[in-house]
């Protein structure tokens, strides 16, 4: 009895084990709502990285005398668009990508190989007395047929369109700022995440404060989601780990 259970505790640590957290997780919160995450500053994660780039120092110094213009400026007015860490900016977020590739491979050879020995220092007569059968004419005679035929194609389109607001969360040496943005939307049990990071130019940033997706550089987005109808679409553990197993 005391073996029974613990072959069965061992199973169930095994099982625990290959589920992993997420499974633990997902049973305690059976019947309730996706949680949202709380309201942090950019940098406060231990895994955010401040970005380094290769760039060129701007001209800086004190004003001249009887002048209005500080070095280093790059405009007269005040400008109203994001510049400083922690202001907020507009991010318009539009992708149409849209891929259709069609490949065909063939390959085929053919190998064929003949052999004999008439002649070998007056000696061929004594073959068939070495190998009973053999002819000296015709002793070997080889031949392979090899034929690939390879096809594969990929069509796929993905749209989408969204808004959102980033903040300024480092001002590069040159000016560039990097900007970072995270949304969450819950409606009904079903969580939608949405994240957002890159580098914009300040000239790129419109009058009424707003940045293509286009102009973004080194930009990742992030947009997925969590909840009963994400969770039923997705196989089960089991499959997962059969898929992965499975060599065949």
């Amino acid at each position: 009895m005391i073996r029974n259970k613990t072959r069965l505790l061992a199973a169930a640590s095994v099982a625990a084990l290959l589920c992993g957290c997420s499974a633990v997780d997902r049973i305690q919160n059976i019947g309730a709502q996706p949680k949202l995450d709380p309201i942090a500053t950019p940098t406060a994660p231990a895994t955010y990285q401040p970005v380094t780039m290769p760039t060129e120092q701007g001209p800086s110094g004190p004003r001249q005398a009887n002048s209005l213009w500080a070095p280093g400026s790059r405009s007269f007015f005040h400008d109203p668009r994001a510049s400083h860490v922690g202001d907020l900016l507009t991010i318009d977020i539009s992708i149409a990508d849209a891929a259709k590739l069609s490949d065909t491979t063939t390959r085929t050879r053919t190998n064929s190989d003949d052999a004999n020995l008439t002649n070998f220092f007056g000696l061929e007569s004594k073959i068939p007395q070495w190998l009973p059968g053999a002819d000296p004419a015709s002793l070997v005679k080889m031949g392979s047929d090899t034929s690939n035929v390879g096809a594969g194609s990929i069509n796929r389109s993905e749209a989408i369109n969204l808004t959102l607001a980033g903040i300024v969360s480092q001002v590069l040496p040159n000016g560039n700022l990097v900007v970072s943005g995270h949304q969450q939307v819950r409606v009904n049990s079903e969580l939608r995440d949405l994240q957002i990071g890159g580098i914009v130019r300040t000239e790129d940033i419109t009058s009424d404060n707003t940045v293509n997706l286009s102009q973004i550089a080194e930009a990742r987005v992030s947009y997925g989601g969590q909840g009963q109808i994400t969770d039923v679409q997705q196989p089960r553990y089991g499959s997962q780990l059969f898929d992965i197993l499975m060599p065949f």
